[in-house]
C-alpha cells in the first residue's frame, strides 16, 4: 500500500462559536478552573515551567474534544490527534486528550502551527482547532493589570471563552483513517536495505517492497556506517 504523506484535511465547515457542539459548557461560559488547574499542572511536569503554548495546548484539546462530543478522553484509542508543530504546546494538548506518540493517538505534521485535529476513529468525523488570528490582542483585555505580554497571555489564556480564542473547522482527512492507524501485526522487509517496515509504511515499486528511505522519500543521507565496536573504542579511549 502506498501511504502519501498526510497533507491533513480537505476543510469543509467553518464556524467560530463552540456552542453546537454538545454537551459541555455553553458558550462564553468558563471551564471549571480546578479542572483546566490539574491539566496544567500535568502539562508542566514535562518542563520545570508553565508557558502560554502549553496553556493553549490543553485549551485546544478540551474544545476539540467538546466538538466531537467527548466530556472527557475516551478510552480504545478511539481519538487521534494530530498537532501541526511539536514543543510545548504538544504537550498541552496531550496534557488535556491524554493522547501520545507512543500509543499512536498522537501524530505530530510539523506545519509551525500551533493548531491541531482531532479525530474520532470509529465515526471518521474530524475537526481542526486553531487559535483565532487576534488571539494574542484579545488577550491583553483579560489581563490590563499585566504589562508583560507574555504574562498577560499567561492570565488570559486560563480565563478567555472559547470563542474568543479559536476557530474550529470540520475537516476530511486527505488519507484514510485506516490507513494512518494501520492494523496490528502488519509487517514487511524491505527488498533494499532488508530492514523490517511496520504498519503498513511500504512502498511497492516495480514489483519490490521498499522502505520510504529507499523508495528516495528519506530524511536523511546516509554517508558512512559505523559499527558497534567503533562506537566502544571510541568510548573508552576518551
Amino acid at each position: 500500500m502506498r501511504l502519501q504523506r498526510l497533507s491533513l484535511f480537505h476543510e469543509t465547515a467553518f464556524f467560530i462559536s463552540p456552542s453546537p457542539f454538545g454537551r459541555g459548557r455553553g458558550e462564553g461560559e468558563l471551564m471549571n478552573k480546578n479542572d483546566l488547574s490539574e491539566l496544567l499542572e500535568r502539562s508542566a511536569l514535562h518542563h520545570s515551567h508553565l508557558c502560554p503554548r502549553q496553556i493553549l495546548g490543553v485549551r485546544l484539546g478540551l474544545l476539540g474534544m467538546k466538538a466531537l462530543s467527548f466530556d472527557s478522553p475516551p478510552d480504545k484509542k478511539r481519538l487521534l490527534v494530530i498537532v501541526e508543530s511539536d514543543g510545548c504546546f504538544a504537550d498541552g494538548v496531550i496534557a488535556a486528550t491524554n493522547c501520545t506518540v507512543g500509543h499512536r493517538t498522537l501524530r505530530v505534521e510539523d506545519y509551525g502551527k500551533t493548531a491541531a485535529t482531532l479525530v474520532d476513529t470509529q465515526t471518521g468525523r474530524a475537526v481542526r482547532v486553531a487559535p483565532a488570528l487576534d488571539i494574542r490582542q484579545k488577550a491583553y483585555a483579560y489581563a490590563p493589570d499585566e504589562p508583560r505580554h507574555y504574562f498577560a497571555q499567561m492570565q488570559a489564556y486560563q480565563i478567555m471563552p472559547d470563542c474568543e480564542m479559536f476557530t474550529v473547522a470540520e475537516v476530511q482527512l486527505t488519507t484514510p483513517i485506516e490507513a494512518i492507524v494501520s492494523r496490528p501485526g502488519a509487517r514487511v522487509n524491505c527488498d533494499v536495505c532488508g530492514e523490517e517496515i511496520i504498519n503498513e509504511r511500504e512502498i511497492q515499486h516495480e514489483g519490490l517492497m521498499l522502505c520510504r528511505a529507499c523508495a528516495g522519500n528519506s530524511y536523511y543521507h546516509a554517508a558512512v556506517r559505523i559499527s558497534t565496536q567503533e562506537m566502544d573504542l571510541q568510548m573508552t579511549g576518551r
